[in-house]
């Protein structure tokens, strides 16, 4: 078994005050192998839910605020900025993830069989998605592994559970939902296969809150392709 003793839980929160609290009591809850720590980033909400989050910090949770919106990719930047995990794992605000699923993901790092494990969502126990939404993660998923050589059923998930030192490595500069391919694609770039594991999911509609729309499938396709030419430079960070 590999020694990683501290996995970091990044929460990007945008106007989440009816879940988010709920949220965090789930992350908290949940049983792990290894310690945890919460890290609560705040991206500009306008809703109050900052005043929430704020109140449930303590000597696990850590709570962070940008002072304006900036989008996902910048909220998770900031809590990989800020965070100090062996293993680092990102958690939505919004109920639709599972924590308990956690423990399920771990298991093949902790093995050492991965560096990288993603929980795919159309594997594992769902609420159906509409047609287009289902459509266009099936289509980015082709996408990815047309051009990097792989075969991932779900490389939208939110669920993204990566050894600290490589998802540290890499030069993220994404802000908005475009950080999901831009990860995927800059750790296959660095020659790292990833793992999945069924994981359940309780999909939102817009009318029910969720934020991504089939706008955001445009740069994520842009990102995608870019990405599969960059040389490695622009993959991962300087040793030095």
């Amino acid at each position: 078994m590999t020694d990683y003793r501290l996995l970091s839980i990044i929460v990007p929160v945008y106007n989440e005050r009816s879940t988010v609290a709920e949220s965090i009591r789930r992350v908290r809850e949940v049983p792990l192998p290894l310690d945890r720590e919460i890290i609560v980033v705040d991206d500009g909400s306008t809703d109050g839910s900052h005043d929430i989050v704020k109140r449930l910090g303590d000597s696990t949770v850590r709570v962070f605020r940008q002072d304006k919106n900036m989008g996902k990719g910048a909220a998770i930047r900031r809590g990989v900025a800020e965070c100090r995990g062996d293993i680092v794992v990102v958690h939505d605000a919004d109920l639709e993830y599972d924590p308990r699923d956690f423990p399920r993901m771990l298991t093949p790092i902790l093995e050492g069989k991965a560096k990288v494990v993603y929980g795919s969502r159309f594997t594992g126990e769902h609420r159906n998605m509409m047609f287009w939404h289902w459509m266009g993660n099936r289509f980015l998923s082709l996408v990815t592994n047309v051009l990097y050589n792989t075969t991932l059923s779900d490389m939208e998930t939110c669920y993204k559970m990566v050894d600290g030192e490589l998802l540290r490595s890499l030069r993220l500069t994404a802000n908005r939902f475009d950080i999901e391919p831009q990860v995927t694609a800059k750790i296959l770039r660095t020659g790292t296969r990833i793992w999945e594991v069924p994981i359940s999911y309780a999909g939102r509609e817009i009318d029910e809150g969720k934020k991504i729309s089939w706008r955001d499938g445009f740069p994520a396709l842009w990102t995608l392709v870019r990405i599969r030419f960059l040389p490695m430079s622009r993959i991962v960070k300087s040793s030095r």
